[in-house]
């Protein structure tokens, strides 16, 4: 509290020395008064109007006359009191400004709220458990009193959900009609709720459901989840394979989720009897050629630096294909075939062209790093065999 104050009173200071300074330092320079002006306007006039005689262009009568009457007004003019600029008393005017601004600051400081309240705003607890559960009552509390929202009841069940309340949640859900009827992925969480209220049967309801969302979205990935795990229990294990294989393609290879669905299918297929998935015939239709690096990146190579070409499908963010290798002399060359897939659904071969880019890593770590040398991404046709790849910049 105090060095904030300190802090607060500093800046003020600051704030008002800046604010009044042309007080404090006043201008050296004296001004020009009135007088000294007209005298040398008069005077610019006069020195014209000599001139002007001297060529001819005025004559001696029209000279005298203008002459005199120019010497007239200088009089008049300059026989009144100069009106310099006078400054009022500046220490009134400090008082004054200093008055003004910190009453101001202290009024927004009493009305916003002082140091000690923000304080114990920064220093507020995080959210606890119980305190989102008291926030769901007063949510449901407040849908009591409003039946016909269906989207707000839609809401609430999904909080029971997340809180693990199933069976309040399935009200929720019910409550929700036609808003869930729309929605495949509110129709899944429905009936994954039901089934968890059923002890993991699927019959009835939970299997209209399901079949409800598939035909709104058909890689729908809990409602393909909840497909297969009911064929499973029905002991359907064809069925509960192909909707696991549909959701398997969308996960990301080398993944926790990738692993389970690999393991959940290749249970169902030993409890099926079903053949085990077919290998996929390694071809060596891809991309090969060489890489190298401009002279000024040389230096930046570094003993253990991993060398990584990566082959990706146009407008795509994931890998097809990925070349690891330690980094040695320039131009290295390399290969990218269907051995090095990251998924045996997506095959360099069976690709028309690839985005080819390569990149040198500190870590070997498949996330790009600031500090990483980079290629410019380049658009390939598979089956090509002299592709050239230069190493020409550092990833910031």
């Amino acid at each position: 509290m105090t060095s904030f104050v300190i802090s607060a009173l500093f800046l003020l200071i600051l704030v008002l020395v800046l604010l009044l300074r042309p007080l404090f330092f006043p201008a050296k320079e004296s001004a020009t008064s009135r007088r000294q002006m007209n005298a040398a306007i008069y005077r610019e006039e006069l020195d014209k109007l000599e001139a002007d005689r001297l060529v001819g262009t005025v004559d001696s009568h029209s000279y005298e006359q203008t002459h005199a009457e120019m010497r007239q007004r200088l009089f008049q003019d300059t026989d009144e009191a100069d009106d310099l600029a006078v400054l009022g008393s500046p220490k009134k005017t400090i008082i004054g400004i200093c008055l003004f601004v910190a009453i101001l600051s202290a009024g927004f400081y009493f009305y916003l709220g002082d140091a000690a309240q923000i304080a114990e705003q920064s220093t507020e607890k995080p959210m606890t458990q119980e305190s989102v559960e008291k926030m769901v009552e007063e949510f449901a509390a407040k849908m009591d009193k409003e039946p016909d929202n269906l989207k707000g009841w839609a809401m609430l069940a999904r909080s029971y959900r997340i809180l693990g309340r199933n069976t309040e949640a399935a009200n929720a859900y019910a409550r929700a009609g036609s808003f869930v009827d729309s929605d495949p992925q509110l129709l899944a969480d429905y009936a994954d709720v039901l089934a968890a209220n059923a002890n993991g049967n699927f019959a009835g309801k939970p299997q209209q459901l399901i079949n409800k969302a598939l035909s709104q979205d058909p890689n729908n990935l809990l409602a393909l989840w909840l497909s297969g795990t009911a064929a499973f229990n029905a002991q359907n294990y064809k069925a509960a394979v192909q909707s696991w294989e549909k959701l398997a393609k969308q996960l990301p290879p080398e993944t926790d989720e990738a692993r389970a669905i690999a393991s959940s299918i290749a249970e169902a297929r030993s409890k099926g009897g079903l053949a085990p998935a077919s290998t996929p015939v390694i071809s060596n239709q891809g991309v090969s050629g060489q890489v190298e690096i401009v002279p000024e990146l040389k230096s930046k190579i570094k003993a253990g630096d991993v060398l990584m070409v990566i082959a990706r499908k146009p407008g795509e963010r994931m890998p097809v294909t990925v070349l690891k290798t330690a980094v040695t002399a320039f131009p290295m060359s390399f290969v990218l075939n269907d051995a090095l897939a990251m998924s045996p659904n997506a095959l360099i071969s069976q690709m028309p062209e690839v985005s080819v880019e390569v990149r040198i890593s500190k870590t070997g770590m498949a996330m790009p790093e600031p500090g990483d040398l980079i290629s410019t991404p380049q658009t390939i046709k598979v089956g090509t065999t002299n592709a050239r790849l230069v190493i020409e910049q550092i990833r910031p």
